[in-house]
């Protein structure tokens, strides 16, 4: 069948010439041949080995498969195995599988065509946490049956927390003492130990068992009784723990830095107590929580409702640990401190003793600067119980008696809210103290000389005593200074209505008249208001050109003041402004010709309530009891009315938005499991998935099924309103015996994407019977023929209505039993009474069978006898 086709060439092949020879086969029947072909090369003998194979197929699988690392949330996971064809014809292959792990494999039998490849996909269901090595057998034609391992691992979602500097678990954090009003801050890692990624969120647990929020440990435990009234008050703890971030994505094995700080807070009492007994302790749990298993937490309850009964395990726990002591600085004078009198220039002093009454802290004191007063030191440090020797100064700079309050500013770290990570030093407590001080005048005699016959410029009414020593000589002779139009005394007739703004002069300035003069200004006398020359030196008078630019200058210093004060006013504006900026002042200043609506005490209630039980702003952290107070408040609220897409703007807008994790944690969508147990084939089964929204906006929820069993769920869209709940029934039918898991997704606002398993285990219809042999014995008080009687029960414990008939059994003599009804129905979870009766006569059989044939269902045997006494 081989053929070689080649001419031989008569003179030698020169080097990087070549030869082509051509080889036919033409096979006449289907066997393999096998030939060789001589190649002569002068003094070399080369053989060329010939095949000739029949078509065949040539089926090639892996014999392992890996899923690698998954994460157990009861997910559906599909991958595909590949089985090729490297052969010339088509070839068979069978999947045979005996596990329980592998839930579908399909094709589990096919044929691969030649030179392709056939994907046969294999589901693996993520719902708990375990290592899968599952083996299957596949029979490929032409190489027999292979074996192929499937191979996965299941792992929890781990999520903890772990120390900065030594990286193991943390389970608490002590931050010791603190000043109330100063801050602590503490770094921790947390780790996403999976191979996913993860949404996470930090919740304050304020309602733990455990926890301690403000109580004094060391008091006794009658004095801790008495004082229950702190620990029931309604606190909101979230002010004095912060964590920064709150909520984040970690990416698969990743660490994310957090910052927690512990401002405690002092909580006002119902009574008065001392400073010393204000001190107050907390015991927090600070939960990590991840996002999307908070359907796991929701527990359908007999009548319908849901409450959230249990937590997902992918969370950890961290204690928190610290305590608030008060400022306890004292000193042995007293608040009031008195100085003694004293003169201009003189200074008194009064020593002072300042103690710290703190076991635990140190404290860190600066005085503010004061008036007339000095203090040394001015500022410093007292370790714990330590005393420090202060000095008072009262330096008086001026005649009179000065009642100062002076400030004494306790320095401590804080924070900013927005940079946790900076700690600043600031006051943060005060203590007012009282300075009394009086300062005299030194009298001082005044020595009059005679006038020698000169008069002053200056001189009394006579002229002939001067005083000396009386104050520093001014520089200025006394000029004009009453407006003319102020005063009436003895001024003339023809001047009385005289409106101009004219200055008065004084009878004795006309030493001070030869200054430059303003001919713009008018001058009269003092009694008569007579207008009085005025003279202007030329030499030393401003002329035209340097008067305007003394106006101009005017001008430029009066319009930078100016701007400065628009400045000033613009700073001190936004600085209002950004106090003011909250979601309820909106950065409107309070009273700034507003009028306060009418509100009545219902709607104050609701407000507050309102405010304090829907946590939006995502700066503000989760505490147990507003997720509690949210769920309360929303499972009350049943929405009921279909509306499968937003309608309005607002809905639309709001199911726009890209939820946060904090929002998302705010979503009830559950169970996540949904398990229907044991189900009738060809019957309808519904279960209901249950949504709470506990926002302040709408929701969309969109459903994706591509199930068969379930394509009888609608709707498979809902848009939820704020703080509702509402259900959408899953509807479950299969006509197929066997372990039903599979999972559809949803999505929230068609951006957030979800999980639901459905479990179900698919069984016949079935009766059972209470015997399955009866013997009837005679009821004495009955007619003859009618005693030999005896029921049986036929029960039905599945979830669809079972249709059934009697058969007799065919035996060689006449049966003379006979049982009613012979035929009928059993409703689901029900049951039924079916009476046997023996016929006596001669010559008939003491025995009986009837076989119960259920329609699409089971069949059972009945035997019955009957026990004749004489």
């Amino acid at each position: 069948q081989f053929k070689l086709i080649v001419e031989n060439p008569e003179k030698l092949i020169a080097s990087g010439l070549q030869l082509k020879a051509v080889v036919e086969y033409s096979p006449e029947r289907a066997e393999d041949l096998q030939d060789r072909i001589i190649l002569l090369v002068d003094d070399d003998i080369v053989e060329i080995p010939l095949l000739g194979l029949i078509p065949c197929c040539y089926l090639e699988i892996e014999s392992e498969f890996n899923f690698g690392e998954m994460i157990a949330n009861n997910k559906i996971v599909t991958k595909e195995i590949s089985i090729a064809n490297h052969g010339s014809t088509s070839g068979v292959f069978k999947i045979s599988y005996d596990g329980v792990v592998l839930l579908n494999m399909k094709p589990i039998r096919g044929v691969v065509k030649p030179k392709s490849v056939r994907k046969i996909e294999v589901d693996i269901c993520t719902d708990v946490p375990r290592v899968i090595r599952e083996m299957m057998k596949v029979e490929l034609e032409g190489r027999g049956c292979t074996e192929v391992w499937i191979k996965a691992v299941v792992v929890e979602q781990v999520l903890k927390v772990l120390g900065v500097s030594c990286g193991k678990v943390l389970k608490c954090i002590n931050f010791g003492p603190l000043y109330f009003g100063t801050s602590k801050t503490e770094q921790i890692n947390l780790y996403n130990e999976s191979p996913e990624s993860m949404d996470w969120i930090a919740v304050l647990e304020d309602n733990a068992i455990g926890g301690e929020m403000g109580t004094d440990l060391q008091r006794s435990a009658d004095a801790g009784l008495q004082d229950l009234s702190l620990k029931n008050r309604d606190v909101d703890v979230s002010t004095s723990i912060l964590c920064v971030p709150n909520q984040g994505t970690l990416l698969p094995y990743e660490k994310s830095l957090v910052t927690l700080c512990f401002s405690p807070q002092k909580f006002e009492r119902d009574f008065e107590v001392s400073d010393s007994s204000q001190i107050q302790d907390y015991v927090l749990f600070l939960r990590f929580e991840t996002v999307g298993k908070r359907g796991d937490s929701l527990q359908t309850l007999s009548d319908g409702a849901t409450a959230a009964t249990k937590h997902h395990p992918q969370l950890a726990d961290l204690a928190l640990v610290g305590s608030g002591f008060p400022v306890m600085l004292t000193f042995n004078t007293g608040p009031v401190i008195n100085f003694k009198d004293c003169y201009l220039g003189e200074q008194t002093q009064v020593p002072c003793k300042m103690k710290n009454e703190s076991k635990f802290l140190p404290v860190t004191f600066s005085f503010r600067k004061t008036a007339h007063f000095n203090i040394s030191p001015e500022r410093g440090n007292l370790k714990r119980k330590a005393t420090k020797e202060v000095m008072f100064s009262f330096s008086p700079r001026q005649i009179g008696t000065f009642e100062v309050k002076q400030i004494v500013d306790i320095i401590g770290t804080g924070v900013d809210k927005d940079n946790l990570n900076v700690l600043k030093t600031k006051p943060f407590h005060q203590i007012y103290l009282n300075f009394f001080g009086v300062c005299k005048s030194k009298p001082k005699s005044i020595l009059f000389a005679i006038n020698p016959g000169l008069t002053p410029m200056i001189s009394n009414a006579t002229g002939q005593f001067v005083t000396h020593g009386t104050g520093q000589l001014s520089d200025t002779a006394p000029v004009a200074i009453l407006k003319s139009t102020q005063t009436q005394i003895h001024t003339h007739r023809k001047n009385r209505n005289c409106k101009d703004d004219a200055l008065i002069a004084f009878p004795n300035d006309r030493a001070a008249s030869i200054r430059p003069g303003d001919w713009n200004k008018k001058y009269r006398t003092i009694f008569t208001k007579t207008e009085r020359y005025n003279y202007i030196d030329p030499e030393f008078a401003y002329t035209h050109s340097e008067q305007l630019f003394r106006e101009e200058n005017k001008k430029f210093y009066t319009a930078f003041v100016t701007s400065l004060r628009q400045r000033r006013l613009e700073k001190e504006a936004a600085r209002e402004f950004c106090i003011y900026n909250n979601p309820v002042s909106i950065g409107i200043k309070p009273a700034e010709g507003l009028k306060s609506p009418y509100i009545s005490i219902t709607d104050v209630h609701k407000e507050k309530l309102q405010h304090k039980m829907l946590p939006w702003d995502d700066s503000c952290m989760l505490t147990g009891r507003k997720l509690a107070a949210i769920l309360s408040k929303s499972t009350n609220e049943v929405w009921s009315w279909l509306s499968p897409v937003p309608t309005s703007t607002q809905e639309k807008e709001d199911c726009s938005l890209t939820l946060t994790p904090k929002q998302l944690h705010q979503i009830f969508i559950g169970p996540s499991t949904m398990d229907f147990g044991d189900v009738c084939v060809y019957s309808t089964t519904t279960r209901e998935l249950h949504i709470i929204n506990n926002l302040l906006v709408h929701i969309w929820i969109q459903i994706e099924i591509e199930i068969e069993e379930l394509r009888e769920t609608c709707p498979l869209s809902q848009v939820v309103p704020p703080l509702t709940k509402t259900h959408i029934p899953i509807v479950f039918e299969t006509n197929t015996v066997g372990m039903f898991k599979r999972s559809f997704s949803y999505k929230i606002n068609n951006q957030h994407l979800g999980h639901v398993l459905v479990v179900a285990n698919a069984v016949a219809i079935e009766l059972e019977l209470s015997a399955r042999e009866l013997i009837l014995t005679p009821i004495p008080g009955c007619l003859a023929g009618t005693e030999f009687r005896r029921t049986v029960r036929l029960s039905n414990r599945r979830n669809h209505p079972a249709g059934f008939i009697w058969k007799p059994v065919a035996t060689d003599r006449k049966t003379a039993f006979s049982i009613q009804p012979t035929r009928g129905f059993v409703e689901a979870y029900s049951d039924l009474e079916c009476e046997v009766v023996w016929h006596p006569g001669f010559k008939t059989a003491e025995t009986g069978e009837f076989t119960l044939c259920v329609r699409k269902g089971n069949s059972v045997n009945l035997k019955c006898s009957a026990k004749v006494t004489i």
